[in-house]
C-alpha cells in the first residue's frame, strides 16, 4: 500500500472527511503526501495542520471548532444554534479564554470573545450542528446572560429570545439567576424576568 493510499484510507475511516497532519505523522507517514493530495485536489486545507476530503460536504460550525479547538460558540451564534433566533448570523461568536491568541484568528470571518479563566468553561454543552457534528455551545441560560452582558446584541433578538425562554417548558430559573450572578449581569435578567413571567 502506498502512502497516498494509506492516507486516503485515514480520511475514508473519518465520519467527517477530515485528517491532521499529526494523525498523518502519527500514522508513520511523511506530511509532504498532504500537500500533494492538495495539488491533485483530492482534500484541501482548511486550516493550519487540517485538511478536508474534497468531496466531504463542508461543515462550517464543525471545522472552525476543529481548527480552534478553545472556541466555544456563544451569543447570537448560540441563539441561533439552540433554536432560540431564526437568523443566521453573517458571522459566527466564539468566546475564548483570555490570554488565548491565535494569530490566524484575525484572518478568519469570526467575532472573538474573550472571558476571564473562571467564566470560560460553566455553561459548555455539547449539540449537533445543522450538518450533524458534534460542537461546544453555552447552554441557554448562559447565552441569555452572555448576550445581556456584552453590547452588539440586536435588541430585538434579546427580547425575543427572553420571551421565548420565559414561556418554555426547559427554563432553568435557579441555573439562570446563578450564571447572571457570576457574570454580573443579575439587575438586568431580573428586569426582563419581571416583565415576562
Amino acid at each position: 500500500m502506498t502512502h497516498k493510499e494509506r492516507i486516503k484510507e485515514l480520511l475514508e475511516a473519518s465520519p467527517d472527511g477530515t485528517v491532521t497532519a499529526e494523525q498523518v505523522t502519527a500514522a508513520g507517514l511523511h506530511r509532504s503526501i498532504l500537500r500533494e493530495l492538495v495539488e491533485n485536489g483530492e482534500i484541501y486545507r482548511f486550516g493550519r495542520g487540517l485538511y478536508v476530503r474534497s468531496d466531504a460536504w463542508e461543515d462550517d460550525f464543525y471545522l472552525l471548532q476543529r481548527k480552534y479547538g478553545r472556541g466555544i460558540y456563544s451569543h447570537d451564534t448560540a441563539l441561533y444554534l439552540l433554536g432560540y433566533s431564526d437568523r443566521t448570523p453573517a458571522q459566527y461568536t466564539m468566546t475564548f479564554p483570555k490570554g488565548y491568541n491565535s494569530p490566524s484568528l484575525k484572518q478568519e470571518s469570526i467575532i472573538v470573545k474573550r472571558v476571564v479563566p473562571e467564566n470560560y468553561s460553566f455553561g459548555v454543552i455539547e449539540l449537533q450542528s445543522p450538518c450533524g457534528n458534534p460542537i461546544r455551545v453555552y447552554d441557554l441560560e448562559r447565552t441569555l446572560c452572555d448576550i445581556l452582558r456584552g453590547s452588539g446584541s440586536d435588541i430585538q433578538i434579546v427580547g425575543a429570545a427572553m420571551k421565548k425562554y420565559a414561556a418554555s417548558k426547559e427554563k432553568n430559573i435557579h441555573r439562570l439567576m446563578r450564571y447572571a450572578a457570576q457574570l454580573r449581569v443579575k439587575p438586568k435578567v431580573l428586569r426582563y424576568m419581571e416583565i415576562l413571567l
